[in-house]
């Protein structure tokens, strides 16, 4: 009986460590938006081609989200792109994916065929963040793999970069 009462107490310790409060979710030293935007599609290598098309015709980048739904820190990036601050910026400067990527660091990925497509032979984590012009060419190839500490950034420096990338001059 003592086994199933600290079960219990610790099942509701580790569920209220995961809680979210009004659509953010406390982060450490960081409170991030939480959003849910890796749906699976039945063609994600559509969708980023169809991204790529509209990019191409009206001088904007792609922005290519590669994440998952259980992963936080992928959560967290996505509610940071649904912000207003940030859907101005990417209105204006983007055609924004999200593709569904699994788990890949586990052997059960999806869509890693578009990583390769753009030079990144693996992923080694979640989230991922391309940045591409209209004909595919990858921007931020350094930096595309390091965003799994996204629900531990600061906004503005997540702004500062995604506004940098979108600069046609780099």
């Amino acid at each position: 009986m003592i086994k199933a009462l600290l079960s219990g107490v610790f099942a509701a310790l580790l569920l209220a460590g995961c809680a979210t409060v009004a659509g953010k979710v406390a982060g450490g030293a960081h409170d991030y938006p939480e959003a849910e935007s890796y749906l699976v599609s039945d063609d994600a290598e559509a969708d980023v081609d169809a991204a790529l098309a509209r990019a191409s015709e009206n001088g904007k980048r792609v922005l290519l989200v590669m994440g998952a739904n259980w992963c936080h820190d992928s959560r967290a990036l996505a509610g940071w792109l649904s912000t207003e601050r940030f859907t101005a910026l990417i209105e204006r400067e983007y055609e924004l994916v999200f593709v569904n990527i699994g788990m890949p660091q586990r052997g059960d990925g999806h869509n890693l065929g578009i990583a390769q497509r753009f030079g990144l032979k693996e992923l080694p984590g979640t989230p991922n963040l391309l940045v591409l012009t209209g004909d595919g060419k990858l921007v931020n190839a350094e930096t595309a793999t390091t965003w799994r500490d996204a629900a531990s950034r600061e906004e503005d420096a997540i702004y500062d970069e995604l506004a940098m990338l979108s600069d046609k001059a780099v």
